[in-house]
C-alpha cells in the first residue's frame, strides 16, 4: 500500500473547531470507503488545552449528530509540513499563522481554508467557521452545520486526489450558487 494521504485540520486551541471537523471528516471519509488510504488529524495553533479532550459542547454537538468521537488537543508544530498532504484552517486568521509557520513555498501551498470547498465559497464569501466557544449550543450547532457542508466539497476534492494518484493538496472546486434567477 502506498502512503496514506495526510489531512490536518487546525483551528485556534483544538477544542471546538478542529475536533468537530475532523470528526465529521473522519465518517465522510469511513462512509466513502477512503478510510485506508487517508489519514485525519488536528490540531490548534496554541497550547493552551494540549492533553485535554474537546470543549463539552463539542462534544455533546458531535453525539447528538452521530458522530464518533475520540480527542486530544495538541499544537500543531511547523515540522508537520513535512508529512502532511493538505492543512485546513478553521479560519483566516489560522490560515495567516499556518502560513507563517510554513518552512517553505511548498508547505503554505499546503494550506487551505475549510470552507473554500463549500457551496457557498463564491467570490468575496466570508470563509471562516466562527469560533463558537464564547457563544451557546446555538453556535456550536451552526458551526457542525458549516463544517459539515465543507467538509462534503473537501471529501470530493480529497476523492479526486487519492483515485488519481497525482501528490499534491486538494484543491477546492468551484460550485454553483444553490438559488440562480433564471432570467426572463
Amino acid at each position: 500500500m502506498s502512503t496514506p494521504y495526510r489531512v490536518c485540520f487546525v483551528c485556534t486551541g483544538n477544542i471546538c473547531r478542529s475536533p468537530m471537523a475532523e470528526s465529521v471528516f473522519r465518517a465522510r471519509i469511513g462512509e466513502d470507503g477512503l478510510d485506508a488510504l487517508v489519514e485525519i488529524d488536528s490540531a490548534g495553533t496554541g497550547g493552551w488545552h494540549e492533553g485535554h479532550g474537546a470543549d463539552p459542547r463539542t462534544v455533546a454537538v458531535l453525539r447528538a449528530g452521530g458522530y464518533p468521537y475520540a480527542h486530544t488537543a495538541r499544537q500543531f508544530r511547523a515540522s508537520w509540513f513535512a508529512r502532511l498532504d493538505l492543512v485546513i484552517a478553521l479560519d483566516s486568521g489560522h490560515l495567516r499563522e499556518l502560513r507563517r509557520l510554513a518552512p517553505t513555498a511548498r508547505d503554505a501551498a499546503k494550506i487551505r481554508l475549510l470552507r473554500s470547498y463549500g457551496t457557498s465559497s463564491g467570490p468575496g464569501a466570508d470563509l471562516d467557521v466562527p469560533d463558537p466557544y464564547y457563544g451557546g449550543s446555538e453556535d456550536f450547532e451552526e458551526c457542525l452545520d458549516m463544517i459539515e457542508t465543507a467538509c462534503d466539497g473537501l471529501l470530493e476534492a480529497v476523492r479526486a486526489e487519492v483515485t488519481s494518484g497525482a501528490p499534491g493538496p486538494a484543491e477546492p472546486r468551484p460550485h454553483p450558487p444553490h438559488h440562480q434567477k433564471e432570467s426572463a
